[in-house]
C-alpha cells in the first residue's frame, strides 16, 4: 500500500514535466523568422510549361478565383488556389506595374513566395 501511494506521488511530477515539454517544443515550432516577419516584397513567378511570363519582386499581387478578386501582401498566410480568366496585377516599385492575361491557372502563396502555374 505504501508503494502505490509513492507511484501516485510520482505520476503529477512525470505529467508536469511532459506538459513543459510540449509548451517548449510549441514554442520551438513558432520561433520568430526575421527574414520573413520583416519582408516588403513577395517573389513572384509566372510560368508554363515553355514560357516565363514574369519573375521578381513586388510589393503586391491581384488576381481572381472562383470567390472573387483578392490581393497577396507581404506574410501573406500560405495557400492554393485556382485562378479564374483574369488580368494578375503585379505591383512593383522597382519594375513598375505588370499585368498577364491568363485563362486559368494554379497560384501556390508560401512564405513571400507567389508561384503561378499557368496551362495545367
Amino acid at each position: 500500500m505504501a508503494d502505490d501511494t509513492k507511484d501516485e506521488q510520482k505520476k503529477p511530477e512525470a505529467e508536469a514535466v511532459t506538459t513543459e515539454d510540449k509548451k517548449s517544443k510549441k514554442s520551438k515550432k513558432k520561433a520568430k523568422d526575421p527574414e520573413f516577419d520583416n519582408a516588403t516584397t513577395v517573389h513572384v513567378k509566372i510560368y508554363s510549361p515553355y514560357k516565363v511570363y514574369y519573375e521578381g519582386d513586388a510589393e503586391s499581387v491581384s488576381a481572381e478565383n472562383l470567390t472573387g478578386p483578392f490581393d497577396i501582401l507581404p506574410r501573406h498566410y500560405n495557400f492554393i488556389t485556382l485562378l479564374r480568366e483574369c488580368d494578375i496585377d503585379i505591383r512593383s516599385a522597382k519594375s513598375g506595374d505588370k499585368k498577364v492575361h491568363i485563362q486559368r491557372g494554379v497560384m501556390h502563396v508560401r512564405r513571400n513566395i507567389v508561384t503561378v502555374f499557368l496551362d495545367v
